[in-house]
């Protein structure tokens, strides 16, 4: 018989846990409760996903739409990439 190794789960970073606070220009996207960076994100990817904001031919480009044109600080599309490091100046 064959056994089974138990694979023990990796304990996500303290740090990515920790409740930050919503700047002003984030509230209307993810709410205004304080959450964790990684809860940040799936709401802002759940709010682009029902607003149908993601670009259809360029699908790493988020299309902006007033709400995250405040949080984008002014642009009309950013890449996936470039939306994490904008959206964390709004937490603290």
């Amino acid at each position: 018989m064959a056994t089974k190794k138990s694979k023990s789960k990796r304990k996500p970073s303290a740090a990515f846990m920790k409740p930050m606070t919503i700047g002003s220009a984030l509230q209307p996207v993810v709410g205004t409760k304080a959450i964790p960076r990684t809860e940040v994100v799936k709401k802002l990817w759940a709010y682009i996903k029902k607003n149908n904001l993601q670009d259809k031919k360029e699908r790493r480009n988020i299309n902006a739409d007033e709400n995250l044109k405040k949080v984008f600080g002014g642009k009309k599309t950013v890449s996936m990439f470039e939306m994490t490091k904008l959206v964390s100046k709004h937490l603290s």
